[in-house]
């Protein structure tokens, strides 16, 4: 029987300092609110037993302005050293009822319902989407690889683990290219283009 989402934590890293972008981009004006309103609404749309988000940079900005009702929020002050450093602060807020984690990133709002229900829905921990122009997010994480998320180190940790899985790594079929995220202000007019069709 195929895992529910109510049977999972969506983590959720919005902790960058948007260094490349020059501002928080987790704030960003999008579709009367911000972007990472924006990605909430679409976790919070998939019905995950949890929500935990994870900040750092200008977190006390997001908690001023971001609608954070049913969310978990950790904050990670070491958000610097990269992603893994969110993810490790994340774990110990996880439910210890939760199977596994859907790992998403605070600035993909157009990740769609049915690339993280396919993603989680696998019999396996380790779990990637493989769109049409390559792997990418959400990641499904079983409770078994726990362990070695809380011993990441770096930006692209995650993808060191996904690379080194082998044959453990199951990769969903998901139509349609990566979902884009807020990393330049080129990244941010080209998402405004979209979300306004």
């Amino acid at each position: 029987m195929p895992r529910l989402l109510s049977d999972a934590t969506a983590l959720v890293l919005a902790a960058g300092g948007s260094s490349r972008l020059g501002r928080p981009k987790q704030l960003l004006p999008l579709g009367g609110a911000t972007l990472l309103d924006a990605t909430l609404s679409a976790v919070r749309r998939c019905g995950f037993g949890q929500v935990v988000l994870a900040l750092g940079g200008a977190a006390d900005e997001v908690a001023a302005t971001v609608d954070l009702s049913g969310v978990d929020v950790v904050r990670n002050p070491g958000f610097g050293a990269g992603c893994s450093s969110s993810i490790a602060a994340a774990l110990p807020a996880i439910s210890a009822t939760s199977e596994g984690l859907v790992l998403m990133l605070g600035d993909q709002p157009e990740v769609s319902p049915a690339a993280v229900a396919a993603v989680a829905a696998v019999d396996a921990d380790l779990a990637v989407c493989r769109y049409d122009n390559g792997l990418g997010h959400p990641f499904w994480l079983g409770r078994s690889r726990f362990g070695e998320l809380a011993n990441l180190h770096g930006d692209k940790a995650v993808w060191k683990l996904v690379d080194a899985a082998g044959d453990a790594l199951v990769t969903v079929p998901v139509v349609g290219d990566v979902p884009a995220d807020v990393d330049t202000e080129a990244d941010y007019r080209a998402l405004l283009a979209r979300w306004d069709r």
